[in-house]
């Protein structure tokens, strides 16, 4: 049987197609959900094309053969006075109901998907929020979702990384004073993807490349600089980032400050996120 879900964040729409257990693939469509979310109203342009985006995604879900399709939203919508006309335009479209999860539910997603269970952390730079989960033993060690991502730092300081870290350097110290224990620490999500993309010279997406690639807290703060220096047209040019390239250097840095809080030295890049654990929790797996 397969089944899908669609994930809906600040900065893309992303579809997973699952069939035995299997992620059989993924497709992603950028629609900036989160443009201007900082006001508090998600912008009716916005609003729109992102619900068009959710439908075409899931005819494509239908045409598969999917017999069951799941959709969720994470902090654009959450964080919005007006997120349920958002939710309620997806469902005059295309009749599908769009669960809007918590920080902590989105953080439970994200680490169910990439540990399957075992021990470890995730750091997930969302478009609007970052989430940072860690676990033991089946236990939650830390969980905590902070509003600030990727769309939310070029809203407030564009590419100036001055600006940047000012903004940045606030919003990590809501998470406290936790530092991550010797586990393995994985970054999921778009802004790992790229990252990991980038590291590997990727102008297309293959997550059968990036999955399980090592960053380190060095190279991590030599990509922000070298991201922030490029010009947007270059970045698109020269890297997978096409829509996403002007948001690419900010969410590098702000992954980097992330890690630096948490004292964790390296991530692995994982490209199984909160789309393979949401549908593991739906379906009971966990």
């Amino acid at each position: 049987m397969k089944i899908s879900a669609i994930d809906i964040g600040s900065n893309s729409v992303r579809l997973a197609v699952f069939a035995d257990g299997k992620t059989l693939y993924k497709r992603l469509e950028t629609t900036r959900l989160g443009e201007g979310v900082s006001s508090g109203r998600l912008k009716e342009e916005a609003i729109e094309r992102t619900a068009r985006a959710v439908n075409r995604l899931f005819e494509v879900a239908q045409t598969d053969g999917a017999e069951k399709v799941y959709a969720f939203a994470t902090a654009a919508v959450r964080s919005a006075e007006n997120g349920q006309a958002f939710v309620n335009r997806v469902k005059a479209l295309c009749g599908l109901t769009v669960e809007v999860l918590s920080g902590e539910e989105e953080a439970k997603c994200g680490i169910s998907g990439a540990l399957q269970g075992g021990d470890g952390g995730i750091i997930d730079v969302g478009g609007a929020s970052t989430e940072v989960t860690v676990q033991k033993n089946g236990q939650v060690l830390y969980t905590k979702s902070v509003n600030i991502g990727t769309v939310r730092l070029y809203d407030a300081a564009a590419r100036d990384k001055e600006k940047l870290l000012k903004v940045i350097k606030k919003a990590v110290a809501e998470y406290g004073g936790f530092t991550c224990p010797d586990l393995p620490i994985y970054a999921i999500g778009g802004t790992a993807s790229r990252l990991g993309s980038i590291k590997h010279k990727l102008t297309e997406y293959r997550p059968e490349i990036t999955d399980g690639t090592v960053l380190t807290l060095e190279e991590m703060y030599g990509l922000a600089d070298k991201l922030l220096s490029m010009s947007v047209e270059e970045i698109r040019a020269t890297t997978i980032c096409g829509r996403s390239a002007e948001i690419v250097g900010g969410g590098c840095l702000l992954m980097a400050e992330v890690m630096n809080k948490f004292c964790v030295k390296e991530i692995i890049v994982s490209e199984k996120d909160n789309l393979e654990g949401y549908v593991l929790l739906k379906e009971g797996k966990l």
